[in-house]
């Protein structure tokens, strides 16, 4: 009876079946799927666009917060050698020339509102996290309610045109209006004005000042971008505006690609 039962432990409890052999392997594998999932995520992580991350990031700052310091303001330790805390602030290539042209643009129109009459309060220049903001109140474009050009109107847009045509940043124009409410049959709404108003700034610096017109947009915000709250005459004449906004480059992720063929037809 002992000796059967000795023979019964050597046949369950012996590896001569492989069974040990399979569970080894069994972890080992799972060993090497694991580090070959770790070295993909490093791969991955390493070929991070910083430019483009530091553009989507800034712009949730602003509408979470509209704080003016960036996420990405504080370097931390990268995995990659030579990718710590490098951050790219405009779009690829020099990065201080293109910063010293918007500077000298800036300079440039300062000169030209302090010599014109008329200009000085009526054209502001503003410095935002996007770009150059060239805010033109709407006195000086257009007849109340209207959005056909003021005779001196062409001069001031050329003049502003002209400034920016050795770019090579994105032009904005956005129209802006009062919350007074306007039911026109051309007009509905402010925010019809406030587009169209943009669009015939757009076609004065697409075909007289020679811009090239992939590089304009037009957008119209009616009342509900103002600068101050409408609550006199003089805060709704500060909101009465078109803005000119020289994006700067590091913004160029958010328009739309150009289409480098033309689109097929779908019959």
């Amino acid at each position: 009876m002992a000796r059967s039962r000795r023979r019964r432990r050597k046949k369950t409890g012996g590896d001569g079946d492989g069974s040990g052999m399979e569970r080894w392997l069994l972890t080992y594998s799972d060993l090497i799927t694991l580090l070959m999932i770790f070295f993909v995520l490093m791969y991955t992580m390493s070929q991070v666009d910083a430019q483009k991350f530091e553009a989507v990031a800034n712009a949730l700052s602003e509408v979470l917060g509209g704080s003016s310091v960036s996420i990405l303001e504080t370097s931390g330790p990268s995995v990659v050698e030579g990718r710590s805390g490098q951050i790219i602030r405009e779009g690829p290539g020099d990065t201080t020339s293109l910063q010293g042209n918007l500077e000298a643009l800036e300079k440039q129109l300062h000169e030209y509102i302090k010599s014109t009459e008329g200009l000085a309060g009526n054209v502001l220049l503003m410095e935002q996290e996007r770009g150059l903001v060239i805010s033109i109140k709407d006195t000086l474009l257009f007849p109340k309610g209207s959005d056909v050009l003021s005779p001196g109107a062409r001069d001031i847009i050329l003049t502003v045109g002209e400034s920016l045509q050795t770019l090579p940043n994105f032009i904005r124009v956005e129209g802006h209006t009062d919350n007074l409410p306007i039911n026109t049959t051309k007009f509905p709404s402010n925010w019809e004005l406030s587009v169209l108003r943009a669009t015939n700034v757009v076609h004065v610096l697409s075909e007289e000042a020679n811009i090239p017109e992939e590089r304009l947009s037009a957008s119209g915000y009616g009342e509900y971008r103002p600068l101050v709250p409408n609550d006199s005459e003089l805060n709704r004449a500060l909101n009465r505006r078109v803005d000119i906004v020289v994006l700067k480059q590091k913004y160029d992720y958010f328009e739309p690609p150009q289409m480098k063929s033309e689109p097929e037809e779908v019959e």
